[in-house]
């Protein structure tokens, strides 16, 4: 499975949008198979969506690549979470998925979900519902992670002073009762001596004063609470982390959603700013190999035509490319790459 593709929209110039579309697709699946045959290549279907004005437009994209930072890094977070909780449980890492199907499946075979996000809905509603879905999200993943986080760090703890230096780690399971004597006039203390100083210490401990002695009550209840605290946070661990990973799962299903979505809506706004109302413009998906990259972007600007419309700011074409595209290459078409990992 391919884990970076480009989504690319293309000029469509037949006032018969739907018959230009059809020969355009024909055009890209041609020039791909002869010249960049290992590059799969699918339709990204954008709804009509409303576009409201050219002024709301320009002032939506501007918002545009920040957000879509913003939720990509939100995808990466959970999909980091999800391989870090099946490492500490010992899974197998599985295929994630949106939807029940795999997240390439989704992307490829992109359906929008009107009863979710209505087509009617002006564009600045619908941004904003995908940020604040995935804006809730992130805050309660905090949440859950600082949750697991905090039962991690006492097991840590506890850890520490089972494994650390005599000086420091918990005694209880390593004397027994016989070793403790305790009368009217007697009371066992336990030293920690190094092994090289053994034989110092033998000849010499009955002169020493209390600040070498470590203080050290003998309690077989204390240490049965121990043991029992213990289990009981390796349980709660486990209960946490298997209730948490399956939270990430659903999540980053949502959130892939939610992004999917968003970058439809992006696809629209920045190809009206390009091409102009009404709008006419095939979208596609691309995964092209590194060493393809060049032919593919070749084929895409081949197929543009005199497509560089008033929309598109000529005397600066790089900084359009960056403010819209989220890209610093500028091209003659709509374009920007999306990453799964």
């Amino acid at each position: 499975m391919a884990t970076r593709y480009w989504i690319a929209a293309l000029p469509v110039a037949d006032d018969n949008v739907a018959a230009g579309k059809t020969a355009l697709w024909a055009r890209l699946q041609d020039a791909i198979s002869r010249h960049s045959f290992d590059t799969p290549l699918y339709r990204f279907t954008v709804p009509d969506l409303r576009p409201g004005t050219l002024d709301s437009l320009l002032a939506l994209s501007d918002d545009l690549v920040k957000s879509n930072i913003f939720i990509e890094g939100v995808s990466h977070k959970i999909r980091r979470q999800i391989e870090d909780l099946e490492r500490a449980g010992g899974v197998e890492p599985g295929t994630l998925t949106v939807d029940g199907v795999p997240v390439d499946s989704y992307l490829t075979r992109f359906v929008w979900d009107e009863g979710k996000y209505p087509v009617n809905a002006p564009l600045k509603e619908t941004v904003a519902s995908i940020q604040s879905q995935v804006a809730k999200i992130e805050d309660d993943m905090k949440v859950r992670v600082a949750e697991y986080g905090n039962v991690k760090s006492q097991l840590g703890t506890i850890n520490r002073k089972q494994t650390g230096s005599l000086a420091v780690r918990d005694l209880s399971n390593l004397i027994k009762p016989e070793d403790m004597v305790t009368s009217e006039h007697l009371v066992t203390l336990l030293s920690i001596v190094p092994k090289y100083s053994q034989k110092d210490w033998l000849s010499s401990y009955e002169s020493l004063d209390t600040f070498v002695i470590r203080d050290f009550e003998y309690s077989p209840e204390a240490q049965e609470s121990r043991k029992q605290e213990l289990e009981k946070l390796l349980q709660d661990q486990e209960v946490m982390r298997t209730s948490l990973l399956q939270w990430c799962y659903a999540s980053y299903s949502e959130v892939f959603s939610s992004w999917m979505h968003f970058s439809a809506v992006r696809v629209f706004v920045e190809s009206i700013l390009r091409y102009g109302l009404p709008a006419r413009f095939l979208s596609v998906v691309l995964a092209p190999s590194t060493k393809s990259e060049k032919k593919v972007r070749n084929i895409l600007e081949g197929l543009c035509g005199n497509a560089n419309s008033s929309y598109w700011r000529s005397e600066d074409d790089v900084g359009m490319a960056a403010g819209l595209g989220g890209e610093t290459e500028s091209h003659p078409y709509v374009s920007f790459t999306i990453n799964f990992v």
